[in-house]
């Protein structure tokens, strides 16, 4: 069973906000939107919700168009970027806040804030004010209030962005762990972050400009994606393309950057291309050689962004590397990870063999 979404359009006057998205969403398991801001993701999320009208489509399961359903009678749990809790109450109420609301009865709602205090880790905090709390914490509050319904949503809008780096690390294996027991109900969950895409896995849907630019299983999108725009939206940092052409049995990206052609391309005619690849698949050291233009350290990962004749390439290495603005430094591309796409549609043409994405089993 499946939710069918048809020529789904929202727009203000002249701003097309989704623009005639034709999509399926399974009835449970995980979703990630994906793409950058103002790509739409937040409309999406709240169409869903039934907090935004819409110009045009439907919404199917069961024959029956839930964009016809109220929000009040849709069952939605949403949870937000800031940290939306009730100041004036603890913990406890907060989450169970909905219950009540409901009329449940006092042992239901007591066997649901244990069972989601503790998939949380938030039984210490009960009796808490939200502002006795960590930015984590918060958050871990209103995902509490939002698992305590009993709905077929549960939609998470960027929900780790006001995080800082180590709760949004710690928070996004957490999620991993607790959407997986969810499985009656359908998690749909927005990101600009690729990395959160691959560690929830599941199925992921690429928004740019109010479109669907691709969508299927995370790891197929990742390994073949449709087209330049869904390479660099769902590579971090994005994947790098650098305009090119097959002659003479090699592939000439530059005045200084030709090799000889890879194995995966011996198909391809001769003409102009682009070409993409990953900021992991360039190495430090070797015959190529390029100038530093920025250098970055993000942890224990090194971000360099070099100047090759005149274009910029992006490389991501392993353990802290020192570097100035100016300094030359040689590199190598690994040549069996390159993809190419078409010069002028930027559509797929060529990818490299499929190999399991960050040490999970593919």
């Amino acid at each position: 069973m499946t939710y069918a979404i048809r020529n789904l359009t929202v727009a203000e006057g002249n701003d097309i906000h989704l623009d005639g998205l034709d999509v399926e969403l399974p009835a449970s398991g995980v979703v990630t939107v994906i793409g950058r801001t103002l790509s739409g993701k937040t409309t999406f999320l709240k169409v869903l919700a039934g907090l935004q009208a819409v110009r045009s489509g439907s919404l199917v399961r069961d024959g029956a168009d839930l964009l016809k359903v109220p929000a009040w009678k849709r069952r939605v749990g949403m949870v937000y970027q800031q940290f939306v809790n009730y100041p004036h109450l603890n913990v406890r109420d907060n989450i169970v806040f909905p219950l009540k609301r409901a009329g449940c009865k006092s042992s239901e709602i007591e066997a649901k804030l244990t069972y989601v205090s503790d998939l949380l880790g938030l039984r210490p905090c009960l009796d808490r004010r939200p502002a006795e709390l960590s930015g984590g914490q918060q958050q871990r509050v209103a995902l509490a209030r939002a698992l305590v319904k009993d709905t077929d949503f549960l939609l998470l809008d960027e929900p780790l962005v006001n995080l800082d780096y180590k709760l949004r690390e710690q928070l996004r294996d957490e999620f991993r762990r607790i959407f997986r027991d969810s499985n009656d109900r359908l998690v749909v969950y927005a990101t600009t972050e690729p990395a959160e895409a691959m560690i929830l896995q599941g199925h992921v849907i690429i928004l740019h400009e109010g479109k669907v630019i691709q969508t299927g299983d995370y790891r197929d999108v990742f390994h073949y994606p449709d087209n330049t725009i869904a390479a660099q939206v769902f590579n971090d940092p994005p994947m790098n393309l650098l305009e090119g052409e097959i002659a003479g049995g090699r592939l000439i990206l530059g005045p200084s950057f030709k090799m000889p052609l890879p194995e995966h391309f011996s198909t391809l005619a001769p003409g102009r291309y682009t070409f993409g690849l990953r900021a992991t698949d360039l190495a430090l050291g070797g015959d190529f050689s390029a100038t530093v233009a920025l250098a970055e350290v993000n942890g224990s990962l090194t971000v360099l962004h070099l100047d090759l004749d005149g274009r910029n390439l992006v490389l991501e290495e392993e353990g802290v590397h020192l570097f100035q603005p100016g300094d030359r430094i040689g590199f190598t591309p690994d040549s069996a990870r390159f993809y190419a796409f078409d010069a002028v549609t930027g559509t797929l043409v060529s990818a490299p063999p499929r190999r399991s994405v960050s040490g999970q089993k593919d």
